[in-house]
């Protein structure tokens, strides 16, 4: 089996890609696998170090302004997805796939679109609850639409083969312990907040995170693990501004990324985080109650979306970033962790949407689609 792969722009989509890509060839070593994406793009770096080979494409997206410089990158995005699409097809010929498959970002787009020109058919996986635009675009044209989040649904166009996967989730997400991983954190049984803004930071997750944990460092009511990012080195300094020295608190575990966040996720009691579309699947997998901050800055306000499919569910809550600040953040959060029943009914309800077995279910897909044009 020979497939190729489109995704990029951010690891939201990236990541899923690489996730499906490393099942299939665990399963069947002898496929050959190529990823394109787009040139410069965070794929670029991230697709040679999976060990998968990569050819790059050159696009980009819109600009919703009518300014000089807007309608200047406007022009190149136009010329530039013609250009894709012509690259595209040069590189499927020379790789001759049986199928290709999407996970979104503009550079699936003109990759999907020259596989179904040219009779390859094409599979897509949506991770989010509201779509991204090249998916929803080549919607009718594929073989199957994998959708994460059955809400997609919704919002795609009408007679589309939709099958629910879930996203891929690591393993070792789903087989964290809890008792284990606080052995592990050196944590005893004062309750855990786990928070993060995402690998980059978010300044006002930061902001709102550094009230709740200024507070724990002088009450101890909290142990606390806050990643706050690349960006975000001004956070200690902020947090003792508010009257706690970080490195003089044993119960707070403050650092830049959080690079065992299985552990970490397992072994908290409530999550204090973005929605995007893998970081909700995790927490549905391990069953955390959460607090949504959605990113405003992100396509359609997917991130709205996600958190809003777990909390229509009671899974969990949301402050959107135009409401947030520290005191309500730590309002939710003492209301959380002081209602047991709350915090259990969350969990069951976070877990009864988590679909673990993602992969086997996408990998069905595959090869069921192989084998339907194969010769």
């Amino acid at each position: 089996m020979r497939v190729i792969f489109a995704g990029g722009g951010t690891a939201g989509h990236i990541n899923p890609a690489l996730a499906i890509a490393g099942y299939l060839k665990s399963k069947q070593p002898d496929c050959v696998i190529l990823y394109v994406g787009n040139k410069g793009g965070m794929e670029e770096r991230l697709v040679p170090k999976a060990g998968f080979d990569f050819k790059p494409i050159r696009v980009s997206g819109f600009k919703r302004s009518f300014k000089p410089a807007a309608i200047k990158a406007n022009i190149k995005t136009v010329y530039r997805a013609a250009t894709a699409i012509s690259a595209s097809k040069k590189i499927i010929k020379e790789f001759k796939p049986d199928l290709c498959v999407g996970t979104g970002g503009y550079v699936s787009g003109p990759v999907l679109k020259a596989a179904s020109e040219m009779g390859i058919p094409i599979l897509i996986h949506e991770q989010n609850a509201f779509p991204g635009v090249a998916n929803k675009m080549l919607s009718k044209k594929a073989e199957v639409v994998m959708l994460a989040i059955a809400d997609a649904q919704k919002h795609m166009k009408e007679g589309c083969n939709f099958v629910v996967t879930g996203n891929p989730v690591r393993t070792e997400i789903i087989t964290a312990n809890r008792e284990e991983s606080r052995k592990a954190l050196g944590l005893d049984e004062r309750p855990v907040v786990l928070s993060f803004g995402g690998s980059l930071g978010a300044q006002m997750v930061n902001e709102a995170c550094a009230d709740i944990i200024a507070r724990s460092g002088k009450d101890g009511r909290y142990q606390h693990i806050h990643a706050y990012g690349q960006y975000g080195h001004f956070f200690p300094e902020l947090v003792k501004e508010k009257g706690t020295d970080i490195s003089q608190c044993s119960n707070l575990d403050i650092r830049e990324y959080i690079d065992n966040m299985p552990t970490c996720l397992a072994a908290a009691d409530v999550v204090v985080c973005r929605a995007g579309a893998i970081t909700i699947s995790e927490i549905q997998a391990q069953g955390k109650p959460a607090v949504f901050i959605p990113s405003p800055n992100v396509a359609e306000n997917h991130q709205y979306h996600n958190a809003m499919a777990l909390v229509n569910q009671n899974a969990g809550e949301i402050i959107e970033e135009k409401d947030l600040t520290g005191e309500l953040l730590t309002e939710k959060i003492d209301k959380i962790v002081s209602d047991k029943a709350k915090l259990a009914e969350y969990s069951a309800n976070a877990r009864k949407m988590a679909i673990i077995d993602a992969n086997e279910r996408i990998y069905k897909i595959i090869t069921e689609t192989y084998d339907k044009y194969r010769k």
